[in-house]
Order: structure tokens, then sequence, then C-alpha cells
């Protein structure tokens, strides 16, 4: 009888040793994932827990395992401690929340333009003003305009009391924003951004946005004229800086250290009194704000997310925004979009007589 060249003592010795061979693998495995914690722990910790959980956790696809450790032989991880970014930088990106929001409310009135006014929470006086002047125009040559005051967190030593008093005013008005970051000066940058944030979350339907400080004067009929003709989509305008030097001075206000910063200029970029942007940009914003370190002048630094997009403000036509207060004149305020004010102002007087019937020149 043929075996095809092979004995049967020899097939028998053959699967013999393999067997034996199988039962010392199988062994040597066992052995190796029963010591394998105790071994890593002992040796390298640090890199231990790293390949841990990037080897055995049931969200990771390195090396395509989907097993998960016993509950009991997982290790809780101590969190990161908490890093000051430093006095020129401010904490973001970061999960802010809203304390007052409403957000149905844009959408609902569907504005050709929004208008945000970055506010402390205690400056009601500048909500109160705004209100009774340039924000009551809703409805400018046929286009929807909003207003929203943007606050956040009560900064001052009566700061229970403030909250209480933006709670009751949100509830008369509908129309304050709050996040919960700190409301100082130091903050703008974060604010800037949560304004982004809320305007690519809850108000989808506008066409443009306007960021205005609270103590400006606003011209709404020539800002709805400049914007009927002007871009839809990457766009954004206001008194643009061309080589705007950064200063080094450390007793200026806007001072940057060249560790912070090391160009000599910046990039162009609208003054923060008042920009105007097409409602694309906020999420394009957003998105550069993850690779552009934050500084803390919140005009500068919406200048290097724009940079990082490569996207160039657009210098406005012939309404002009003005950094510098402006005299009250009925024509030169009727020829302008937006001028800084003194704080002696009476701004009502000043809009009343404005908005009488007859030419303004």
């Amino acid at each position: 009888m043929e075996h095809n060249g092979k004995s049967p003592a020899l097939g028998y010795l053959s699967c013999r040793r393999c067997f034996v061979l199988i039962l010392i693998l199988a062994a040597t495995v066992l052995f190796y994932s029963t010591n394998l914690t105790k071994m890593a722990n002992d040796w390298k910790p640090k890199l231990w827990l790293t390949l841990k959980e990037t080897l055995f956790d049931t969200n990771s696809t390195a090396l395509g395992n989907t097993t998960q450790l016993p509950q009991s032989s997982t290790v809780a991880l101590t969190p990161v401690p908490y890093v000051s970014p430093g006095p020129y930088s401010v904490e973001y990106p970061y999960d802010y929340h809203f304390l007052i929001n409403h957000p149905e409310r844009c959408n609902q009135l569907k504005p050709f333009v929004v208008l945000i006014v970055p506010v402390g929470p205690e400056n009601s006086e500048h909500r109160i003003n705004i209100r009774n002047t340039w924000g009551n125009q809703t409805l400018v040559q046929d286009k929807v305009v909003s207003v929203f005051f943007l606050l956040g967190h009560p900064s001052v030593g009566n700061a229970e009391k403030i909250q209480q008093q933006v709670m009751e005013e949100s509830n008369e008005y509908g129309d304050l924003l709050q996040s919960d970051f700190l409301d100082c000066y130091k903050n703008l940058t974060i604010k800037t951004m949560v304004m982004m944030e809320w305007l690519r979350t809850y108000c989808t339907t506008a066409t443009y946005a306007m960021k205005i400080d609270s103590d400006m004067f606003l011209n709404v009929q020539n800002l709805v004229s400049m914007l009927l003709t002007a871009k839809k989509e990457n766009y954004l305008t206001g008194l643009v800086a061309h080589g705007a030097a950064v200063l080094r001075d450390t007793t200026a206000k806007w001072y940057l250290p060249p560790s912070v910063f090391p160009e000599r200029q910046y990039p162009p970029y609208a003054l923060g009194l008042g920009y105007v942007f097409s409602l694309d940009l906020p999420k394009k914003i957003l998105e550069a704000s993850r690779h552009v370190p934050t500084v803390y002048i919140e005009d500068v630094y919406v200048g290097l997310c724009m940079r990082h997009l490569q996207i160039l403000p657009t210098n406005p036509p012939d309404y002009k925004f003005h950094v510098f207060p402006l005299e009250y004149n009925r024509c030169s305020f009727s020829r302008i979009i937006a001028t800084t004010t003194k704080p002696s102002t009476n701004v009502r007087e000043n809009w009343k007589d404005f908005m009488r019937p007859g030419p303004y020149c």
C-alpha cells in the first residue's frame, strides 16, 4: 500500500509535535496576557497607559482591535491641570454655554442684516439708548434689521444683583444673549468668537451681520444701502487697517510681545468699533480659529483668522466708519455709516433731530 512517501509512524510523530507546540504556545500567550499589565506598569507606565488606551479602547480602530478590557483592568488617568494661556491670549477654542438665549428668534425674523452689540451686563443704559435710537429701525428699504445684545457673566462686585437685573431685562425685551465667560476687556476675543458661534447656529437665515460697539452712532439706512450691492460671500468690511504696526511698548494698551506675535505688522483687519460680514464667514472663521493662536485683541484676531482663510477685508465704498468721535451734525451724520460718540453725548436728542422730516443738508 502506498502512503505518498510517508510512513504512518512519521505522520503520528509530526501530529504529536504539532500538538505539543500548540500547547506551549497557548501557555505562553496565557502567561503574558495575565502578566502584561504588571510588567508594563513596572517598566514604562506612561507609555503603557497611552498604548493601552489606543489598543484596547472600544472606540479605537488601531490594529482593528475592538476588544474592551475588563472594568477591573482600566486605569483612571489624572486630568490635565489647567494652564493659563498667559496675559496676551484667551481661553479659546473652548466649550462656552449660553445662560440666556433666544434660539428661534433670529430665524423667525429672517433679517437681511442682524446687528450684534457686545456690551457689559451692567451697562443697561447703553442698551436702552440703542433700543430708543438706531436699534428701533427694524424695516429699512423693505429689509428686516434685527438687534441683539451679547453679554458675558458679570465680573464686578455686585454680580448677583446685576445678573438678576439682566434676567428681568431679557424677559422684558427678548433681545439679550448671555454666555458663561467672564465679561471683561481681556475676554473680548472670546465674546467675538461666541458671537460667531451663535450666528452659525441660531441665525442661519440672515444675509449679513454687523458687530457694533454700544457707544456708536449707526446710520442704518446707509448700512443697508451699502449691503444691497455687496458680495454675499467672503465679505467683511469696516474701517480697514492696512499695515498696522504691532505695539512693542509695554505701557501701550494693545501691547503684544514678540514671543506671542513675532511679526512687525498685522495683516489687514477691520477695527472692532463696527464691522460687517456675510453670514458664510462665521463658520469659516470658527474653523480657522482652531489653527490660529488667540490674542486678546479681538479685531486683530479676526484679521488673523481671515488671513488664514486667505480672504482680504473689503474697503467700504463712499460711506465711512469713524474711529474718532464726530461732532453731531445732521448733514455730516447723513453721509456716514458709523462713528464713535463721546460719553457726554445726548444720543437720544441727536437721534430725534436726525430723524425729523426735511433735508439733511
